[in-house]
């Protein structure tokens, strides 16, 4: 038997995943080719395995990876009843997880064993015994934090031997040829498809090799299938051969019919299959109705051969021959230049790409390393070498070598221009000093020179120069004056003729000294040493010393030193040819002091006996003149003191100093100014005193008294005193005595006292008569001044009578009144004769007598009175000596007529009330004189007492009450009052509680009280309701008018309720009423609410064409579109080619709808979504797809011209082009668009006019003419004008868009994003 090999095509399968995230895709295929393996079964002969990774996140940590299969699963093909097993060894960090499953979806079956064998460290799926159902394709998936990475392999179950249809063993009319292997039953499709592989010559062979002995049968259906077959494919334009050159685009393209659109195609290269999803647009299969195109991008060398598309049995062959180009350079490499550390880079394109091409220096190969990087573009044409860090050794030829042919170029390396990173400065010294210039360079490999005003300066002890590194130094030492000017350095480096230099300018200053501490006057006594001393801020300044204004060259006695920046002149023996000015002299400093004698001043001694021997005597008036001589240097100050305080000079004092004498002198002396007087001299260097007793003689002091009098009688008056406390300076010689009668202005001398008595007796007077005694002092200067005594009586004395009592005022009227009173109680030794009454008015203080004379009564009528006046009286007593002190004072009384007292007040009652307070309004009395006030009262209703609401009368007519207990009921009177008195009381008919009037319930609109609410399930329902009344209302809630009870939670109080239930449900909806009642009335209002959440999904959903070329949905209703007025469906549509959903109907009330704008030969899946104000519901999507049939096609074979070579390039063009997009803020933005363009346009993207191709925010991907540009996240700056231009050598197109990022409260965009949703039947 002849062993038949098949070879089996590899199913080429891609996985995808789309995300609105940032989640990256990778995507990964193997392709297996199995050759030569025998294979006998009823379903497909090809195995797949494939493999994808899904990745979650770009950024993996260092040390971490995604999941990697070290070892794969491999496809299995088993037979019935044996076993299977796949083996797979993965590695990852995190430690990925293991999973296997089917793809179709269906569970593993619960005897398959999935384990772990530790000892090969591999993860095992075991499925024993393998049935038919057991075909599919297995998933093995290994998870991490960072990736899912999926392998998927083929399970291959075939039918055993023994499964064999018997009756067609019995057909067999031959056994077997003994030498070959028979091969297993098939069946006859499977017998047929064999027949069509193999030469019509060995039909009956292949036949006889199965076992198939109907021949003629088989022979038959083989021809009726080719028949078919036939017509299922019509070739009207076959494949052509294509000669071409390198890096041009070739098409292979041929025109057929195709029965069914469905049928198989692959494009071949020799033998194997054209993998065009993984060629990276190598190649690129197009179909443009029935005209078939692949396409060959950049051809080389390696694309020519024969290519073939085969269509079902069909096979079309081609050849593609590519045209070798001479090897050469495209363009000549150019010197370069660049300057030292920076990259060189030289550049060489080749006409084709060779594996010999090398780059040399200076005739020597180069490799790769550290210093050079050589590059090659990708399509192995363009050479680059860049030369890192240029330095002058790299400067030399660099040759580019292939074989014979060479190309050289000069590199020229320019030195880094030297800096200074910190130039010369300029530098002020002074005379003497240290002058340093520094500067610091970019480079220390340099050659430094020093010039001083262009001269060079060499290195000496006047000038040292350091050179260290960077930085460089000139320092001068000991600078003069002469040393100021301009100073350069000059920096060279080799292999750069230039020079660079910085310059300063150094000044020399002369030097100044200041003076640091300078001299102070000098006072010294005679003989005494002295010295000068100047302290200067720098030592090495001199000076010069000058007396009066004059050099001291030679002056005997005086020394001159200097130490340091301290400067001297010393006195040893200071004399009086020492005295003068002296000043300091140096360069910007001077300084002076005086030098002075000292001596302390000093009194002759017997001068100072003779003053304390012998007072100095004066008159009074006359003027005293007080010498004293003394000897001081300076001049002392000069201070008198007077029995110790010291004398300054006024109108009868002066001082004077001379130079050898001190004078005081005090005119018209008195005898205060008599006492010790004390002259002190006084100057910087001593003291001296002298001291001496001033006499100055008077008439005497007064006597001292006050006169004591021994004896007062009718008969004789004896009296006594005190002699003078002063004399005058001269003894009292003897005492007069005068008196004179109380009443007269005469003295009369009735007596003389020698000084030896201060007695006196006297019998000259009268019994009863009032006397008054003066005694005066006599020496040899004069008499003194009198001591007077007080007023004395002879015998018993008569006193003016007491005082009277206060005055009572009776009888008031408007014009006058009463007054009485009592008699003194004291007469004062004599009879009273009457009394004087005064009055006046209150406020003044001006007395108005009423009589003349003296009443003798103690009552009196005052009349002539002012109306509206206030009057004061007061009563003064009479007797023969004179009359008494004044009573006190009545209390004030108004001259007008008597007052009546006020009558009852009316209309007492309450104007309001509340909680704490009761306020309460009344209306005068009608009867009596005008009230000046109101007393209320109050009792509780527990007690009997009245208590005053006031202190003081109320002066209106209303009072409010407050601080009283809530309800308790209180009672009131109130009485009227003014001067005439208090009127009688009036009381509330009754007691009033403490609370608000009453009130029935009512509602505060005001408050957030709504009539309509919509709450979503799950979250909280609160109504808070806001009120009045009084008493404080029942509050009751109610539920479609049944009280509420169970999860709910109700707060009361007396003006507002709260209604609550944290987690609300559907059932929840309905009309609730808050209804209030109190004694006065009731109130209510109702709140709708409705309970709504995330549609529940409609199900069933059925497709059918009614009409054609459109279908018709219909689906089964959603509960809470049916009973929400609001709701609708939304219906989507989506390309099975494509993951992208689109609206195709929105605001769909009913459960059926007919979709139209569909295009032939589609296929479309389609979703139902219900939609309310609360969100979207799950979709509901059709399980299969829809496939709208194509018209039929016009035979136009006849009409087709002759096939002629075309050239395919073209400027680019925008076939799709981009379209406006509005984004929720946050949300990921994608937006595409497809252009065609030969030779392949370069893509560059624009938001406005900025380039943002390499921009990290934005990400993009252009593949096979079809542009995505992804922004994720996002943000309100991201709106505006994006754009993509493309753009080859034969021209250029742009496609804008724009971009509109809005916030979810936003509800102006919102409107319009919707409204352009409906028109454009677009979902984002």
């Amino acid at each position: 038997m002849t062993t038949i090999h098949h070879k089996h095509l590899l199913q080429e399968h891609v996985s995808m995943e789309f995300s609105s995230s940032t989640t990256h895709v990778q995507t990964f295929s193997q392709t297996t080719k199995i050759v030569g393996e025998e294979v006998v079964t009823s379903k497909s002969s090809s195995t797949v395995e494939f493999f994808s990774l899904v990745t979650r996140s770009s950024d993996i940590p260092p040390g971490e990876s995604v999941p990697e299969f070290v070892e794969k699963p491999h496809p299995v093909t088993a037979s019935e009843g044996d076993k299977a097993m796949f083996r797979a060894r993965v590695q990852g960090n995190p430690k990925p997880n293991i999973s296997w499953k089917r793809e179709s979806g269906i569970p593993i079956k619960e005897s398959a064993k999935m384990f772990y064998d530790s000892i090969n460290k591999e993860h095992v799926l075991k499925l024993e015994p393998l049935t038919s159902d057991d075909s599919d394709n297995y998933k093995c998936i290994a998870s991490n934090d960072h990736a899912d990475a999926i392998y998927t392999v083929s399970l291959l179950v075939t039918e055993g031997q023994e499964k064999m249809d018997f009756k067609k063993m019995l057909k067999k009319r031959a056994p077997p040829a003994p030498k070959k292997k028979q091969k297993k039953g098939i069946g006859e499709k499977e017998m047929l498809e064999i027949l069509s592989k193999v030469p019509k010559k060995d039909f009956e062979k292949v036949c006889m090799e199965y076992g198939f002995t109907d021949f003629r049968g088989l022979l038959k259906k083989l021809k009726e299938m080719k028949k078919v077959e036939v017509e299922t494919i019509r070739i009207l334009k076959p494949l052509e051969d294509i000669q071409t050159k390198i890096d041009t685009t070739v098409v292979f393209d041929c025109i057929m019919e195709l029965k069914d659109p469905n049928v198989k195609m692959i494009w071949m290269k020799g033998n194997e299959p054209l993998r065009i999803q993984y060629s990276l647009g190598k190649y690129d299969v197009k179909q443009m109705g029935t005209k078939h195109m692949l396409v060959i991008t950049n051809v080389n060398m390696n694309d020519a051969g024969t290519y073939s598309l085969v269509v079902g049995d069909k096979r079309m062959t081609a050849e593609l021959t590519v045209l070798d180009e001479p090897l050469k350079f495209l363009g000549e490499m150019k010197p370069g230049k660049v300057t030292e550390r920076q990259t060189a880079v030289f550049e060489i394109r080749l006409s084709k790409k060779v594996p010999n091409f090398v780059w040399k220096f200076n005739g020597k190969e180069l490799k790769r390393d550290e210093k050079y990087e050589i590059t090659v573009s990708e399509d192995g044409l363009t050479h680059t070498l860049k030369i890192k860090d240029a330095r002058l050794s790299d400067a030399g030829e660099f040759s580019a070598e292939v074989g014979d042919l060479v190309q050289k170029a000069q590199l020229t390396i320019d030195r880094i221009p030297i800096k200074f990173v910190r130039t010369l400065k300029n530098v002020r010294v002074k005379e003497r000093s240290r002058a340093c210039l520094e500067c610091e360079l970019t480079s220390k490999d340099v050659t430094l020179h020093w010039k001083k005003d262009g001269q060079l300066l060499e290195r000496s002890t006047k000038y040292s120069m350091s050179h260290e590194g960077k930085r460089a130094e000139l320092v001068i030492e000991d600078a003069l004056l002469s040393d100021s000017g301009e100073y350069t350095v000059v920096a060279m480096q080799d292999g750069d003729p230039t020079e660079y230099y910085s310059t300063a300018m150094v000044t020399v200053e002369e030097r100044l000294a200041t003076v640091k501490s300078g001299m102070s006057d000098v006072h010294a006594a005679t003989g005494s040493p002295a010295e000068l001393c100047v302290v200067l801020n720098d030592e090495k300044v001199e000076g010069v010393w000058l007396k009066d204004g004059k050099e001291i060259t030679d002056l005997p006695g005086v020394q001159i030193v200097k130490q340091g920046a301290v400067h001297k002149i010393i006195f040893p023996n200071m004399g009086p040819e020492h005295e003068g000015k002296y000043t300091f002299r140096a360069k910007g400093a001077e300084s002076e002091a005086s030098v002075f004698i000292a001596d302390p001043p000093t009194i002759d001694p017997s001068l100072l006996e003779a003053l304390a021997a012998h007072p100095v005597t004066v008159k009074v008036g006359h003027t005293a003149n007080i010498k004293v001589p003394f000897r001081a240097k300076p001049l002392p100050k000069v201070t008198w003191y007077k029995d110790g305080v010291e004398v300054t000079e006024e109108e009868r004092v002066s001082m004077e100093r001379g130079e050898d004498q001190a004078l005081l002198t005090i005119s018209n002396c008195v005898r205060e100014d008599s006492g010790l007087v004390l002259l002190k001299l006084k100057n910087d260097h001593g003291t001296a005193t002298a001291s001496l007793h001033l006499s100055v003689l008077d008439r005497p002091k007064p006597p001292q008294g006050r006169v004591e009098f021994l004896e007062l009688s009718g008969s004789c008056v004896h009296m006594k005193w005190k002699a003078p406390k002063d004399n005058g300076g001269r003894p009292v010689t003897q005492f007069i005595v005068e008196r004179r009668m109380v009443g007269k202005k005469s003295w009369i001398k009735i007596g003389e006292v020698d000084s030896k008595f201060t007695k006196f007796s006297t019998n000259k007077i009268e019994e009863g008569k009032a006397y008054q005694f003066r005694i005066l002092a006599v020496n040899s200067e004069g008499v003194s001044d009198p001591l007077e005594t007080d007023e004395v009586f002879a015998g018993n004395p008569i006193e003016p009578p007491g005082l009277a009592s206060q005055p009572q005022v009776t009888d008031v009227t408007k014009e006058a009144m009463t007054i009485t009173w009592n008699a003194p109680t004291q007469d004062g030794g004599a009879p009273v004769l009457g009394y004087i009454v005064e009055r006046r008015k209150k406020g003044s203080s001006l007395w108005v007598p009423v009589n003349k004379d003296p009443i003798q009564d103690t009552k009196c009528t005052v009349d002539g009175l002012l109306e509206d006046t206030e009057y004061e009286f007061r009563v003064i007593a009479v007797n023969k000596a004179g009359p008494g002190q004044p009573s006190m004072a009545s209390n004030s009384v108004v001259a007008k007529d008597p007052v009546k007292p006020p009558g009852l007040v009316q209309g007492l009652h309450v104007s309001d009330s509340s909680n704490s307070s009761i306020s309460l309004a009344w209306r005068e009395p009608a009867e009596g004189d005008p009230p000046s006030g109101y007393i209320l009262e109050m009792r509780a209703e527990d007690t009997k007492e009245w208590s005053k609401c006031t202190k003081i009368p109320i002066s209106g007519t209303c009072y409010t009450v407050g601080g009283l207990t809530e309800r308790q009921k209180y009672f009131f009177r109130i009485r009227a009052v003014n001067e005439a008195g208090v009127g009688e009381p009036v009381e509330l008919d009754e007691g009033v509680r403490a609370m608000p009037p009453p009130a029935a319930p009512k509602f505060d609109l005001s408050a957030r009280l709504k009539s309509h609410m919509v709450v979503r399930a799950g979250t909280a329902l609160c109504i808070h309701a806001a009120f009045s009344g009084s008493p404080p209302p029942n509050v009751i809630w109610q539920k479609d008018g049944i009280p509420t009870k169970g999860r709910e939670t109700i707060t009361k109080s007396k003006n507002h309720s709260q209604f609550l239930i944290n987690s609300t449900k559907r059932s929840d909806s309905g009309v609730y009423r808050i209804l209030l009642q109190n004694e006065f009335g009731e109130a209510s209002y109702d709140i709708h609410v409705r309970v709504t959440d995330f549609p529940r999904p409609p199900t069933n959903l059925q497709l059918f064409e009614e009409v054609p070329n459109t279908v018709t949905l219909t689906w089964n209703h959603s509960p809470d579109v049916q009973e929400d007025s609001e709701a609708h469906y939304v219906i989507l549509k989506r390309d099975a080619s494509t993951a992208t959903w689109f609206t195709a109907a929105d605001h769909v009330f009913s459960n059926k709808y007919t979709v139209t704008g569909l295009l032939p030969g589609r296929k479309y899946y389609f979703r139902v979504v219900a939609r309310n104000e609360i969100g979207d519901s799950d979709p509901l999507d059709s399980k299969d797809t829809w496939h709208v049939n194509k018209d039929k096609i016009e035979d136009l074979s006849a009409k087709l011209k002759p096939y002629q070579q075309k050239d395919w390039r073209h400027a680019p063009r925008f076939v799709t082009p981009l379209k406006p997009h509005t984004v929720l803020r946050g949300q990921d933005c994608t937006m595409t668009c497809a252009f065609l363009g030969n030779p392949r346009p370069t893509v560059t993207l624009y938001k406005g006019d900025v380039n943002i191709t390499a921009n990290s925010k934005f990400w993009y991907n252009s593949t096979s003419g079809v542009c995505t540009i992804v922004i994720p996240t996002c943000t309100l700056k991201d709106s505006g004008e994006y754009s993509v231009l493309v753009e080859n050598e034969l021209g250029k197109d742009r496609s804008s868009c724009a971009l509109t990022v809005y916030d979810k409260d936003d509800k102006s965009i919102l409107a319009s994003v919707t409204e352009s949703l409906q028109k454009s039947k677009y979902l984002m």
